[in-house]
């Protein structure tokens, strides 16, 4: 970055207590299309200029929130929580019904729409003649009596009337878009097949790479760890019913297969001969689960960039193996995501609250687009330019790292928090989080049940609102303290390196109680720790990865300096892990969530209130 206030945001970010979320700031296309002369009614609000839409309607002033002394939009906001709650709720209607209440928001957005154009009032000027209240000809002219806000020849609504436009037609498309996909899922009628136990065959593309479920103890020619069973999702595009006919369908099947599955690449078509069941939860992404009787067939491999993708990552692999103990088992999974080797580390990184660092996130694409952007700016590509080679070097990473929901939604992710970095401007975050959140859950509306999902937003949040806050906290002057010089520098330096895990710690942390309610009380500690290796293992394997087949001198260089780091890692996991205390039982259910938010926001008041001693 060429931005000093971006330096130490970029090394923050790998101090980050979850999936790699980072702040964003895009500007919205539409924030400025919407017409809300409201102020929200928040504690700390503060009303903003008169906005002007695409039209030349002024519409009041922007709903914003107070915020470290700039005001941060968050107009969208609210079609974004009302898009993810329709979401969470309509992935368990059926389609028709998905598809009735989504023409039914929609009415009711044309309704309001509709009765705020009538109920305002209309400043229209004659053909011909003066605006109404305008002077007469050659007479004086007459005081304003229009509403504040309001222009000639346009209409002023209600406060938070375009808000409410803007929510029901965002959460009628949405519904639209879910009734078309539970359509595909349904096809098939693979729900009924499995509650009757029926056995089938189903063809389909492996989207995800198959993950050991048991284990069976290893021969004197085997690997330490065999498993049993794998599992993996496939996109199914057809099943064989047992009268013998065979039915398209667009449903996601959780397979699980013999051990001999353990080799299959994303993107290879199979067919699986198994016994169907019900999925675990009817609302989740998989229709149903399949037990496969027989050894998985496969019927064409994968296209021949995912292909390439794979053999990059089986050398990747392949050179971890030659790093002694926890440095070769870490390396894939921090590079690529690839946990299959960590064994016993897994159990260290969880209760150390690094697990973040062995799954594809925001973080890692925030890294490769920054050194991509980096050399832009050194080949001397002009700014309008440079997000082709950006985006290129991007999406090429998602194919390495194989193209899931949660990596592509890591990608949008760090692509917007990549903008963020560039711009630093937190005002224009929020919004770029709405937007993004809504095309998100209108593609995938699944997400809305991911608590992969949920963690990479309460984090992006997190950051984006809080990160420069306590940092400027942490780093303000005491009274009396000479201001400026290496100190305060070192300081803001350690400071930005605190902030960030303590922001998504503390956002996050009540998200995480429900998958497990422990909360990790070195969990800052060992993040801030990791933070300074987190970059060179990340980048030193993907030039292991890259590089390996035409130059393996450097290959090797690349792989020792990241193994060094993963080292590094795995020791912080393993000490933390063991420290007395490291793991805080906390009350499961809703109740826990609620205490553990409030406790987090008590903390944040505690330490960003002014007090004496600060000097303003």
């Amino acid at each position: 970055m060429t931005t000093p206030s971006a330096v130490p945001t970029t090394s923050a970010l790998a101090a980050s207590p979850v999936a790699g979320a980072v702040a964003t700031s895009a500007t919205s296309p539409v924030a400025g299309a919407v017409a809300t002369p409201a102020t929200l009614p928040v504690a700390g609000a503060v009303a903003a200029p008169a906005a002007t839409t695409a039209t030349g309607t002024t519409s009041g002033p922007v709903p914003t929130v107070a915020h470290d002394g700039e005001a941060v939009d968050v107009r969208l906001v609210p079609a974004a929580l009302a898009a993810w709650a329709a979401a969470a709720v309509g992935v368990t209607a059926t389609a028709p019904v998905a598809a009735w209440s989504g023409a039914a928001f929609l009415i009711g957005a044309g309704v309001v729409l509709v009765a705020r154009s009538r109920s305002a009032p209309r400043h229209v000027r004659p053909p011909g003649g003066p605006a109404p209240g305008g002077p007469a000809p050659g007479g004086p002219a007459p005081e304003r009596c229009a509403p504040d806000g309001a222009a000639r020849g346009h209409v002023t609504g209600r406060p938070g009337t375009g808000q409410a436009v803007l929510a029901l037609g965002v959460v009628g498309v949405l519904l639209l878009t879910l009734a078309a996909q539970v359509r595909a899922r349904e096809s098939g009628h693979l729900r009924t097949l499995a509650e009757d136990g029926a056995r089938v065959g189903v063809t389909g593309v492996v989207r995800s790479t198959p993950q050991p479920v048991g284990e069976r103890p290893a021969a004197d020619d085997e690997p330490a760890r065999v498993p049993r069973t794998v599992r993996f999702l496939l996109a199914a595009e057809s099943v064989g019913t047992p009268s013998g006919a065979v039915v398209a369908t667009g449903a996601a099947v959780e397979v699980y297969a013999p051990a001999s599955a353990a080799g299959l690449s994303y993107g290879t078509r199979v067919e699986v001969v198994a016994r169907l069941a019900p999925a675990r939860d009817p609302a989740g992404r998989a229709v149903v689960r399949a037990r496969a009787t027989e050894d998985v067939v496969v019927r064409a491999p994968p296209p021949a960039v995912l292909r390439v993708a794979d053999d990059l990552r089986a050398g990747l692999r392949a050179t971890a193996a030659g790093l002694p103990g926890d440095a070769g088992r870490l390396l894939p999974g921090v590079v690529v995501g690839d946990t299959r080797d960590l064994g016993d580390l897994a159990e260290p990184m969880r209760v150390a609250g690094l697990t973040h660092l062995t799954a594809v996130s925001g973080l890692h694409f925030s890294l490769v687009g920054g050194v991509a952007l980096a050399g832009t700016r050194w080949c001397g590509v002009p700014r309008r330019w440079r997000w082709l080679p950006v985006g290129a070097v991007m999406l090429g990473f998602v194919v390495l790292v194989q193209p899931g929901a949660s990596v592509v939604r890591a990608a949008v992710m760090g692509a917007v928090g990549l903008l963020g970095l560039v711009a630093g401007r937190p005002a224009r975050s929020v919004p770029a989080l709405a937007v993004t959140v809504v095309v998100l859950l209108v593609v995938d509306p699944w997400l809305a049940r991911d608590v992969g999902f949920v963690l990479s937003v309460v984090a992006t949040a997190g950051i984006t609102l809080l990160a420069g806050p306590l940092t400027r906290r942490w780093t303000a002057p005491v009274r009396g303290a000479a201001a400026g010089g290496r100190g305060r520098d070192s300081r803001s330096v350690l400071a930005s390196a605190l902030a960030v895990p303590v922001a998504a710690q503390v956002v996050c942390a009540p998200v995480i109680l429900v998958l497990r309610p422990e909360v990790p009380t070195y969990g800052v500690l060992a993040n801030v720790l990791v933070a300074p290796v987190v970059a060179p293992a990340t980048l030193g394997g993907l030039l292991a990865v890259l590089i390996g087949p035409w130059w393996p001198a450097a290959a090797a260089l690349g792989a020792r300096v990241a193994g060094a780091a993963c080292w590094w890692v795995a020791a912080v996991a393993r000490t933390t892990a063991a420290a007395p205390g490291a793991q805080v039982l906390w009350a499961d259910g809703w109740l826990g969530v609620l205490l553990l938010a409030v406790a987090g926001a008590a903390l944040l008041v505690l330490v960003l209130r002014r007090r004496s001693d600060v000097a303003p």
